[in-house]
């Protein structure tokens, strides 16, 4: 679909289904272990993609799957790729975990990785390029959806994407602040369109998480702006997701009823593919812990085609689907001065 140019991109609203994007980031291990600066995790868990089959075939549900360079770099991992893409219909995207992306010199130094803003715009532009280079030679295509490691897309960021040839984004988390990072507090649930480049505009689609109560995330920020770590308790007290590893699985379905009569069009849920590992996450010690978690997520994709009309969809064809469903500008939206979103 040719890029619109967002003077023309429509702001009306339209009855459809809901649409559902579920979307996972593909990576090494090692994300829970504070390890952040390791560059030789393994990717054993990509395996376990396999096990999400049936959200597709059975269920209705294409699987995006935002792929790191280190993942790309395995041969084995590689081989679950093309079997999840080319038997089960996922659409492979792109996952910038920099801190383990060639060319690695820079910010070298162990614990927390530089934020994106922070480092030099030509070396995260070369480590951008590393991994589109790695999915293109994995996919014979450029890939054209993207998630930034630990959310942390500033806007200023935003241009490198669309020169890169990204459509579509999803680093966006709405209720969040992160330390010394981007604001994604005022985002909302809902896609929307920003300016990427000039001419060149990019879809962003953050996961779904509400207030469970509409305006009580204002009247939070109001009272919480100037402290950041302040405000981000939010996503622990008042905020609902369908993110079946932060969620329980009733708070998922309230999440879900609400964003739907608030007008939602989109439901995005995503997790990672290291917590799907026993042993991967805290809160996935072992394997019976691992079988619940599959388990909650396929009862709660059942329950989806129970009670909504909805319809799966990948993050590029949602893309495509844009101008049946109208999304928004982010100048159109009420909090539009506010945040990194």
């Amino acid at each position: 679909m040719p890029a619109p140019h967002i003077s023309a991109i429509p702001a009306t609203n339209a009855r459809s289904p809901l649409r559902v994007v579920i979307s996972l980031d593909v990576e090494e291990e090692g994300l829970f272990s504070g390890c952040y600066a390791s560059r030789d995790c393994g990717v054993r868990n990509v395996e376990l993609l396999r096990k999400l089959a049936p959200l597709t075939d059975e269920l209705g549900f294409p699987l995006t799957l935002f792929c790191a360079w280190t993942v790309f770099a395995s041969a084995q991992a590689r081989a679950v790729l093309a079997e999840m893409r080319d038997r089960h219909g996922a659409e492979i995207g792109a996952h910038l975990h920099h801190w383990s992306t060639p060319p690695l010199e820079g910010d070298a130094a162990p614990g927390e990785p530089t934020r994106t803003h922070l480092l030099p715009r030509e070396l995260l532009r070369r480590r951008l390029r590393t991994l589109l280079d790695a999915g293109r030679d994995f996919q014979g295509a450029p890939l054209t959806s993207f998630r930034m490691g630990r959310w942390d897309l500033k806007a200023e960021v935003r241009p490198l994407l669309a020169e890169e040839g990204i459509l579509v984004d999803s680093s966006v988390c709405p209720l969040r602040v992160f330390r010394n990072g981007p604001d994604h507090f005022l985002a909302p649930p809902d896609p929307y369109w920003v300016e990427g480049a000039p001419g060149r505009p990019l879809l962003e689609a953050p996961i779904t998480q509400v207030p469970l109560v509409p305006g009580l995330e204002r009247l939070w920020h109001a009272l919480a702006r100037e402290k950041p770590q302040l405000l981000d308790r939010f996503h622990f007290f008042g905020a609902l997701s369908a993110n079946p590893f932060w969620h329980g699985a009733r708070a998922m379905r309230l999440a879900t009823r609400l964003h739907v009569r608030r007008g939602g069009k989109v439901l995005g849920l995503f997790w990672h593919s290291s917590e799907m590992l026993p042993g991967g996450s805290p809160h996935v010690p072992d394997e019976a812990a691992a079988r619940a978690a599959l388990d909650k997520i396929f009862r709660f994709c059942r329950w989806l085609r129970d009670t909504f009309t909805v319809e799966g969809t990948t993050l590029t064809a949602l893309r495509d689907l844009a101008p049946e469903l109208h999304f928004p500008r982010r100048e159109d939206l009420p909090q539009a001065d506010g945040g990194d979103w």
